[in-house]
């Protein structure tokens, strides 16, 4: 008689397919058949043919020098593509993005919480030499980043820690870790409109954000990120205020709902 709890064969070669994908984006350099069958605890004989069938199709790729090395592919790319053409959060806010980015020159983003992550669905570039890594599709800590903690400042107390959970990752020596830290943070967050990331998700960077109370299931964020040198504590207020204007401008119908509005 058959295992009533074992999953079909087909269902369980696309599990371990989506797990391979989701372990190669979150890799920065790549890893080879053997690091693969390590993290995913799957026999390499299991893993070959299934490699080989995403290279075929373009899933993933290899190193052009000695090949050993799986890393995501084109076709992979074009699916995220695809994904951020399509989003309509992202469409709405590409004029704030760029008026934005225009006033400022600093690296302007739109984020959104992934369970615990926020990632990065759209950006505008410093016009400086001197700037911060980021790109569309990188994931960060949510209580490690401006858009993060604007975003869990919308939600109940309660449904943060059972969102986040007691192991919170420290990136910097300033990152907020415990629960008594965030919350208080939060608190603040909630108090003046926005959220602060100072220098929490990398040494000597700061960010300034606000969430945006658009009618979707999601919850987003814009951002302005620079270094310290250009980003004094002294001028957050104004920076979040260049944000909700930029907002207003581009998004009339959300005047009701954003801080210091009058609403």
């Amino acid at each position: 008689m058959a295992d009533e709890g074992a999953q079909p064969l087909g269902v369980k070669s696309s599990e371990r397919t989506l797990d391979i994908l989701e372990l190669l984006a979150h890799s920065d350099r790549g890893l080879t058949l053997t690091e693969i069958s390590r993290e995913l605890t799957v026999p390499k004989s299991s893993l070959h043919k299934l490699l080989a069938t995403l290279e075929r199709r373009g899933w993933v790729q290899t190193d052009e020098v000695t090949r050993s090395r799986y890393s995501v592919g084109l076709s992979a790319l074009q699916a995220g593509t695809k994904f951020v053409d399509a989003d309509e959060v992202v469409h709405l806010t590409e004029p704030v993005l760029t008026q934005i980015s225009d006033r400022l020159g600093e690296a302007t983003h739109l984020g959104r919480l992934d369970g615990t992550d926020i990632v990065y669905l759209a950006k505008r570039e410093s016009t400086h030499h001197l700037r911060m890594f980021s790109a569309v599709g990188r994931r960060l800590p949510s209580h490690a980043t401006a858009m993060g903690k604007a975003m869990l400042a919308t939600m109940p107390p309660d449904a943060v820690d059972t969102l986040l959970g007691a192991d919170r990752q420290r990136l910097t020596p300033h990152t907020l870790t415990s629960p008594d830290q965030l919350h208080a943070e939060l608190a603040r967050t909630r108090e003046r409109g926005y959220g602060v990331d100072d220098e929490e998700s990398a040494e000597m960077m700061r960010a300034v954000a606000i969430a945006l109370p658009l009618p979707v299931p999601t919850l987003n964020a814009i951002s302005v990120s620079a270094p310290t040198i250009r980003m004094p504590r002294e001028g957050f207020d104004e920076t979040a205020e260049l944000i909700v204007d930029a907002v207003l401008a581009a998004i009339p119908h959300l005047s009701l709902h954003l801080p210091g509005t009058g609403a």
